[in-house]
């Protein structure tokens, strides 16, 4: 296709959508083409207009996954927000490890509790966003703020949890 008919559908194009607006600009036809002074001249050839599907072989990119230790990732940086301290972010591994092994999608079966920090009942964390259910730092937000309201740092409830098999 030479530069001038290019040139030429490119403005029937822009033209047509001008014209759609509802104000009062010209329309042009696909055989209509402007001369170099500006005035409307009609053509007898009409752009080529093709239609298909493309397709290829090539295969989507893989997801990258989260490293094995993602989710602790995340509560340190919380708990370096909070200004506490290695220590409570030690305990906080104990008493998580113990009770999902960090896994966001943890479900205990018996009890219905869920998550990392196991929640129960597991809409409970729905005060901490609407993803609660698949994102672990929403979970781990949560569990942070249900630990400092009821036992003050995550070795209060490490230390719970020890006496009593829960927190």
């Amino acid at each position: 296709m030479d530069s001038k008919r290019a040139l030429r559908n490119t403005l029937v194009t822009v033209l047509s959508l001008a014209g759609a607006g509802g104000g009062s600009v010209a329309v042009a036809s696909a055989d209509t083409e402007v001369d170099h002074r500006g005035s409307w001249r009609t053509s007898v050839e009409t752009p080529d207009v093709r239609q298909g599907t493309w397709t290829t072989s090539a295969r989507p990119k893989a997801t990258p996954k989260r490293p094995k230790d993602w989710n602790k990732r995340i509560a340190l940086d919380l708990v370096v927000q909070r200004a506490w301290s290695i220590r409570q972010f030690r305990c906080l591994d104990s008493l998580w490890t113990r009770e999902s092994n960090w896994n966001h999608r943890a479900y205990n079966r018996s009890s219905g509790a869920y998550g990392i920090p196991q929640a129960l009942p597991a809409g409970k964390m729905r005060g901490a966003g609407r993803d609660w259910r698949y994102n672990p730092a929403t979970q781990i937000r949560w569990g942070l703020k249900y630990i400092k309201g009821r036992y003050g740092k995550p070795c209060g409830a490490w230390g719970h949890f020890r006496s009593y098999n829960w927190y």
